[in-house]
């Protein structure tokens, strides 16, 4: 057993048909966790789905106003009321294998100091063209099957696999690891959480939020871990991106601003547009000079740290 407890909390809003998927992957960890559901102002039956888990397992459920999009907020309010060492962080429309949680655990306990996890995501980069097909291969009575089929057959694969492939899964030592902090399904230490002052409430469109706080985090000396085992599946479900890129610029506009002195984070507003994917690489092998070419800066500053 873990020397470690874990809070799992879950944002959501109006996606109660998915929230049930997400709650019962939870309720079926083989360790124990604390579930905490941050409704943020859904319309739909969310919170009488919500009552069911707290019924069996004890799931608190947070609501807040809807005052358009407040997922940095929300996961707040979650941390608030959160009582485990570690917070795993999941969104609604993820669901987790049996022992994601025990992986997540596992991976702070074998790291010195604070670690920043980020677990394993099949299925993210699907999209609407694939949503049938996914569906259809997707077991939720039994995921854990269904993602080890998914693992030999080489489908639906992590969006990030040729990135953890390109390090060999060893991502502690790159420049800029938070690039792949996306709170899909991820940890961290709620002790760290707290110190680096949580998730930003500025943020309040898409994209950014978690890369800025894992920016904070690595800052604060949070090691990046990748845990394989914390392993989870994205159910399919609209995600239209491009509609969302004019808000993700905003807030890369945002983080720049807010740290001017580190020169990765001026790569997330090269024009034209560079893969976050990439931008490690890129650091690792071409010269200051270069970098501040792709984006435009001028070398006013010192700054160069990740």
């Amino acid at each position: 057993m873990s020397v470690l407890s874990a809070t799992v909390i879950v944002p959501t809003y109006n996606r109660a048909d998915l929230l049930v998927a997400t709650l019962e992957s939870v309720a079926r960890q083989d360790v124990p966790v604390e579930l905490v559901v941050v409704d943020d102002g859904s319309s739909d039956d969310t919170a009488e789905v919500v009552e069911r888990y707290a019924r069996s397992m004890g799931a608190r459920y947070v609501f807040q106003e809807d005052r358009g999009y407040r997922v940095a907020a929300a996961r707040n309010e979650g941390v608030r009321r959160a009582t485990g060492d570690v917070c795993v962080f999941v969104d609604s429309g993820v669901v987790l294998g049996s022992s994601a949680v025990r992986a997540h655990l596992r991976a702070h306990e074998g790291v010195t100091g604070p670690a920043a996890v980020i677990g394993y995501v099949y299925g993210l980069a699907q999209d609407e063209e694939t949503t049938e097909q996914m569906w259809s291969e997707t077991r939720l009575e039994d995921l854990d099957a269904t993602m080890d089929r998914f693992g030999e057959q080489g489908r639906w694969l992590d969006m990030r696999e040729s990135f953890y492939q390109r390090y060999d899964d060893d991502i502690a030592p790159l420049p800029a690891p938070w690039l792949v902090y996306w709170t899909c399904n991820v940890s961290v230490r709620t002790d760290q959480l707290c110190k680096v002052g949580m998730f930003d409430e500025a943020f309040t469109t898409w994209g950014g939020e978690d890369a800025e706080l894992g920016y904070r985090l690595h800052q604060d000396g949070a090691t990046f871990v990748l845990a394989r085992d914390a392993r989870a599946v994205h159910l399919p479900h609209p995600k239209k991106y491009a509609e969302r890129e004019p808000a993700a610029m905003t807030n890369h506009h945002y983080m720049v601003a807010k740290h001017p002195d580190s020169s990765i984070m001026r790569l997330l507003i090269a024009d034209p547009p560079i893969d976050s994917l990439e931008m490690n690489e890129l650091v690792r092998t071409r010269s200051a000079d270069d970098l501040d070419r792709l984006t435009g800066a001028s070398r006013t500053s010192t700054g160069s740290e990740g």
